[in-house]
């Protein structure tokens, strides 16, 4: 399924808008991941378990949406939005949005 952040599809026709798609998902980030992030913020550098778990996330919530739109239909998705929020007590958990147009190309 072909997946875009653009309104349009260059060299594609859109014969049919189906309607709104989203996948969610939120990911618990665990106290050794911030204890070594917290390192990191100490003596710089990049984080790589949260980037693993900010991948994980988007992933998984762009899957889901895919899975979403083929369900109805699909087989295209057209202004894909990512969002990320954290949640929960001191931003423990990582919520990742994606929302999107599922269409019909040709």
């Amino acid at each position: 399924m072909l997946v875009t952040t653009t309104n349009t599809i260059e060299g594609k026709k859109i014969v049919k808008y189906i309607g709104l798609v989203t996948g969610e998902t939120i990911i618990g980030a665990n106290i050794f991941k911030d204890i070594f992030a917290g390192i990191r913020d100490i003596v710089g550098g990049r984080s790589g378990s949260y980037e693993r778990v900010l991948r994980e996330g988007k992933d998984t919530a762009v899957n889901e949406m895919q899975q979403y739109a083929a369900a109805m239909g699909a087989n295209a998705i057209i202004g894909v939005d990512l969002d990320y929020e954290t949640i929960g007590s001191g931003g423990s958990m990582l919520m990742v949005a994606a929302t999107g147009t599922a269409v019909i190309i040709e």
